[in-house]
C-alpha cells in the first residue's frame, strides 16, 4: 500500500474532522449564548455601490457545516480505500475538497454575490466529477447536470442585477421589504426556480440520477450534503422573503410529485446507485414541499437527518458494487448478508431510517412532518401525495433489500466475494453511529421547545399503515419478475411511462437542450463558412431538396392531409370572424 496515497487521505480526514468538532463547541457557544457573528470585508466600492464579502456565524450554518466536514472527512478517508487502483488520487482529492470549500462558502454567506461564488463552485466542480471516469455514459450526465445548473445560476445571476437597485447585496437586509415590495417578489420567484434547478425538482429531475456516473465517493458527498442540498438551504435562508404567493403553491404541488414520481421510478430501477439516486429526489421533494408550507426549521431538521443516512447507504452500494466486480444491476446480487454481515449491517440500519423506523435519525424528522402534514389546512391531494410516497419509500426500500441481502447468490460463474476492507468500514461506522443519534440530538438542538401534536388515533397511526402496506408491497414486487409484474400489474406502456421519470430525461435532453445545442452549434458553423457557402452551390441545393420534399407530401393524393387542410382552413375562418366580430 502506497503511503503516500495513505497520508493525503488520512491528513485530511483528520484535518475536516477536528473542524467539524470545532464547528460543534462553536455552535454549542452560540446555542447557549444566542449569539450571532457578522463579518463585512469590504473589496470595491463604486458610484455608493459597494461589493463586500461578508460572512455570517449563526446556529444553522455552524451546524450545517459540522454535517458538511463531518461527512466530507469521512468520504476522504472512505476513497482512500474505494479508488485505490486510481493512479492520480491527489486530483481526486484536491477536486472533493474544493467541492466543500465551495459548500462552507454557500453556507456562510449572507451576501448574494458571494453565494454566485458557491454556487458556481458547486456547479463547475460537480461537472468535473460527474465526468472523472471519462467514457460517454459520465460526459453525456455531466453535459445534462450542467447545462441543468446553469439556469439557476442564471437566476442567481438576475437577482444579482436586481437587487443593485437597493444598493447592496445583502440579502438578509431586505427580507422583510417582501409583503410591499414588487422587487422583491421578482427576487423571490428567481431565487425559488434556482433553488428548483439544483435541487432537482420537476421539471428539472433529470439530471440527478444521471450524475451517478460519478465514482461512489463522490455520491455519497454530492447527494446527501452538498449540491443538492444546496438549493434546500438557499430558500431556508431565504424564507422570509417566501410569502403567500401562487409560486409557493406551485412549488408545493411540484414538490409533492417530484416525491411521488421518484418513488414510483425508484420501483422500476435495477440499478443499485439509481435506485438510491432517486430516493434522494424524493426526501428533496419532501423538504421543498415542508419549505413551501413555510416550516423551514423543520425542512433543516430532516435535511442534517437525511444526510448522515443517505451518505451511508452510498457508501454501503460501493462496498457492494466493489464486491460484485463493479456490477450495478441488483438482479445479479442476492445473499450478501452471508459474506458482508457488517456492510449487511450498515446498509439495513441506513435503509431503516430513511423509512423511517423508529428511534432512529430519519424517524424524529419525518414523523413530525408528517404529524405537522395531518395537522395542516391541506387539500386531499397533498394530504394523499405525502403518505403515498411514504408508503412507496418503504416499497422500494424492503425491495432492495430482498434483492441485496436475502435469498440466493445470482453470480455463481464469477463468484469474487472477499472479505470487507477495514478502511470502509471504520469509515462507515462512524456514520453508523450518527444514524442512530443524530436525530434525537438535532431535535434538542434546533427546537427551542418539544412539539406535541394531538391527533385521532388513527390519523396519527396512518404512518405506520402506509408503512405496512408499502413492506407487503415491496416483499411481493421483489419475488416476481419484471415481466409478470407489467402483465398482473400494469400495462406495459404505462410501466415504461412510470420507469422512465414520466419520460423527463427524454424531454429534457433531446426535447430543450438538444435544440438550443443544435441551434447553437448551426449558428457558429454558419458563422464560420459564410453565407456564401450556405445560400450557393452545395447548400442551395441543399435546402431546395428539403423544400422540394415538403412540397412533394403535400400534393400526395392522401386523405389525411386533404382532411387536415380542411380543418385548418376551417379553424382559420373561424378566428377570422371572431377577430371581425
Amino acid at each position: 500500500m502506497n503511503s503516500n496515497k495513505y497520508s493525503i487521505c488520512f491528513v485530511l480526514f483528520f484535518f475536516l474532522f477536528l473542524m467539524g468538532m470545532l464547528s460543534f463547541m462553536f455552535l454549542m457557544y452560540f446555542i447557549m449564548m444566542d449569539s450571532v457573528v457578522f463579518l463585512e470585508w469590504e473589496i470595491i466600492s463604486f458610484n455608493g455601490l459597494s461589493v463586500v464579502m461578508s460572512i455570517l456565524f449563526d446556529w444553522m450554518s455552524l451546524l450545517f457545516m459540522m454535517f458538511v466536514f463531518l461527512i466530507s472527512s469521512v468520504v476522504i478517508y472512505y476513497s482512500h480505500s474505494y479508488m485505490l487502483s486510481e493512479l492520480n488520487l491527489k486530483r481526486f482529492i484536491i477536486l472533493v475538497l474544493l467541492f466543500v470549500i465551495s459548500m462552507m462558502l454557500l453556507i456562510v454567506s449572507p451576501n448574494i454575490i458571494s453565494i454566485l461564488l458557491g454556487w458556481d463552485g458547486l456547479g463547475l466542480i460537480s461537472y468535473l466529477l460527474v465526468i472523472y471516469y471519462q467514457n460517454y455514459k459520465s460526459y453525456n450526465a455531466g453535459m445534462l447536470t450542467v447545462l441543468s445548473n446553469r439556469i439557476g445560476d442564471v437566476m442567481i445571476l438576475m437577482v444579482i442585477s436586481w437587487m443593485m437597485n437597493y444598493g447592496s447585496w445583502n440579502y438578509i437586509f431586505y427580507l422583510e421589504l417582501m409583503n410591499n415590495d414588487m422587487e422583491m417578489k421578482m427576487i423571490s420567484v428567481m431565487i425559488i426556480l434556482a433553488a428548483m434547478t439544483k435541487s432537482a425538482q420537476i421539471p428539472f429531475s433529470s439530471w440527478l440520477p444521471a450524475a451517478m456516473a460519478a465514482p461512489t465517493p463522490v455520491s455519497a458527498l454530492v447527494h446527501s450534503s452538498t449540491l443538492v442540498t444546496a438549493g434546500v438551504y438557499l430558500l431556508i435562508r431565504f424564507n422570509l422573503l417566501l410569502g403567500n404567493t401562487l409560486m409557493l403553491k406551485m412549488l408545493l404541488l411540484l414538490s409533492g410529485l417530484t416525491m411521488f414520481m421518484a418513488g414510483i421510478s425508484a420501483n422500476y430501477e435495477f440499478d443499485l446507485k439509481k435506485i438510491i439516486a432517486l430516493s434522494t429526489l424524493s426526501q428533496l421533494g419532501l423538504m421543498m414541499s415542508i419549505l413551501s408550507m413555510g416550516l423551514s426549521e423543520l425542512a433543516f431538521f430532516h435535511l442534517l437527518t437525511h444526510a448522515m443516512f443517505k451518505a451511508l447507504l452510498f457508501m454501503c452500494a460501493g462496498v457492494i458494487i466493489h464486491m460484485m466486480g463493479d456490477m450495478q444491476d441488483i438482479r445479479f446480487m442476492g445473499g450478501l448478508s452471508s459474506y458482508i454481515p457488517l456492510t449487511f449491517l450498515c446498509f439495513s440500519i441506513s435503509n431503516m431510517a430513511l423509512c423511517g423506523i423508529p428511534f432512529l435519525a430519519g424517524f424524529y424528522s419525518k414523523d413530525l412532518i408528517l404529524d405537522l402534514i395531518s395537522f395542516s389546512n391541506l387539500n386531499l391531494m397533498v394530504f394523499m401525495l405525502y403518505y403515498i410516497s411514504t408508503g412507496l419509500t418503504m416499497f422500494y426500500t424492503i425491495r432492495l433489500i430482498m434483492y441485496l441481502m436475502l435469498g440466493d447468490y445470482n453470480l455463481i460463474s464469477i463468484y469474487c466475494l472477499y472479505e470487507e476492507d477495514y478502511t470502509m468500514l471504520s469509515s462507515m461506522f462512524i456514520l453508523l453511529f450518527m444514524s442512530v443519534i443524530s436525530g434525537g440530538m438535532l431535535s434538542w438542538l434546533i427546537f427551542n421547545y418539544p412539539y406535541m401534536i394531538y391527533l385521532p388515533f388513527n390519523l396519527k397511526m396512518m404512518v405506520i399503515y402506509v408503512s405496512i402496506m408499502g413492506w407487503f408491497m415491496g416483499y411481493l414486487v421483489s419475488n416476481m419478475n419484471i415481466y409478470s409484474m407489467n402483465k398482473f400489474m400494469l400495462t406495459y406502456s404505462l410501466s415504461n411511462f412510470l420507469s422512465l421519470m414520466w419520460f423527463m430525461p427524454m424531454l429534457f435532453t433531446y426535447g430543450i437542450s438538444y435544440f438550443f445545442l443544435n441551434f447553437s452549434q448551426n449558428l457558429f458553423k454558419n458563422i464560420d463558412m459564410g453565407w456564401s457557402e450556405i445560400y450557393s452551390g452545395k447548400g442551395f441545393i441543399k435546402i431546395m431538396k428539403k423544400y422540394s420534399n415538403i412540397y412533394i407530401f403535400m400534393q400526395m393524393n392522401s386523405l389525411m392531409i386533404y382532411l387536415f387542410s380542411f380543418i385548418m382552413w376551417i379553424i382559420m375562418s373561424m378566428l377570422f370572424l371572431l377577430l371581425l366580430i
